[in-house]
């Protein structure tokens, strides 16, 4: 037990509850410790039971999740899991949440995602946000809201391109970077493990803090200079030639890395079009997704880029990538999209 991840689980509902206290007991290193109904339990639960992580809806009776999070976040602060309904209202929740502090979001079951797919979800989710270096709230806002914008020359090439991949920690550490990326700067096409209608919500949030215009990808959508595409949860997107410039394919498939989007469909893609043209940058996250893409990129002549591991929530995703010999530069949160754009002035492109 003592090498178990506890878990409590926070939610209204009773079925929730016991699907969610089955699933995961059948996962190794994980134990659903006990669960609650409502915040004022949970915070009675917390303090005897000590969790390690807390699973939390944000839709809940008596005290909504929201205002749960920020008096845990102030008092008590603990790794959190977002689990909400795919609903609009629960996905910009979600979105608050993330800001307030909360590591990781996911849907509850629905027709897009099974229980098992949700369970297995769910369990690496929890084992990322324990290996996190969980930040209090004014630490984490210190670390990734700094905000200088970019200056970049006019160019060229609008065969340029930049790739992005996260996961546990990334949606901070993507406003971190795209905040500062000049209006002008080329194409950026971005997966983040996030699930459907929560990337809607999402790109929607970074349209209005970045002076790029960032929306979620549609398919055949072109890539374009100061043009942001989000892949959209529940969807891989990759790289398609169009003309004389690239669009996107979204599209399903079988998950990879038990991700869906996955950055490795992405970035496999620019490497196979885009090569020395393309910038590809790998961020926080747990597990492997990307690191194999981004060394094919790397092949192909692209840039390659790593979070370094003081700037990252969990290094996970940028140590495979060096591990591999995937990465070209490490770089703080921070120093990345000035980074990014030296290359586009330094080459001509």
């Amino acid at each position: 037990m003592s090498n178990e991840i506890k878990v409590l689980v926070v939610d209204d509902s009773a079925v929730v509850r016991k699907v969610f206290k089955e699933q995961l007991s059948r996962h190794t290193g994980i134990t659903v410790i006990d669960t609650a109904p409502d915040p004022y339990i949970a915070r009675e639960k917390i303090v005897r039971l000590k969790p390690d992580v807390i699973t939390l809806d944000i839709e809940m009776p008596r005290m909504d999740g929201i205002t749960f999070l920020k008096k845990l976040m102030k008092y008590y602060p603990l790794p959190v899991i977002i689990v909400s309904s795919l609903s609009t209202k629960g996905s910009h929740l979600a979105m608050e949440a993330l800001a307030i502090g909360a590591l990781e979001v996911m849907a509850k079951p629905n027709d897009a995602y099974s229980i098992g797919d949700v369970s297995m979800q769910l369990a690496e989710k929890i084992r990322a946000v324990h290996a996190a270096k969980f930040f209090r709230r004014g630490q984490q806002q210190n670390l990734m809201n700094r905000k200088k914008i970019v200056s970049m020359a006019p160019y060229k090439n609008a065969n340029n391109i930049i790739a992005i991949g996260a996961s546990t920690g990334g949606a901070e550490a993507i406003k971190t970077v795209l905040t500062q990326m000049p209006k002008n700067a080329p194409g950026t096409v971005v997966v983040q493990h996030m699930p459907a209608q929560f990337t809607t919500s999402f790109a929607g949030r970074l349209d209005e803090l970045c002076q790029m215009r960032v929306k979620e990808a549609e398919n055949g959508e072109p890539v374009t200079s100061g043009k942001v595409l989000i892949a959209p949860g529940n969807y891989h997107m990759l790289l398609k030639r169009k003309g004389a410039g690239y669009c996107v394919v979204v599209k399903a498939g079988p998950l990879v890395h038990y991700q869906r989007p996955a950055v490795d469909i992405l970035f496999r893609s620019i490497a196979r079009l885009a090569g020395i043209n393309a910038v590809g940058i790998i961020l926080t996250g747990m597990g492997k997704d990307g690191a194999q893409g981004l060394l094919e990129m790397k092949k192909a002549g692209a840039v390659t880029i790593a979070q370094d591991e003081k700037s990252s929530v969990v290094y996970g995703m940028p140590k495979e990538a060096r591990l591999i010999g995937a990465v070209d530069y490490v770089e703080n949160i921070h120093n990345i999209a000035a980074k990014t754009c030296s290359f586009f002035k330094s080459y001509g492109f």
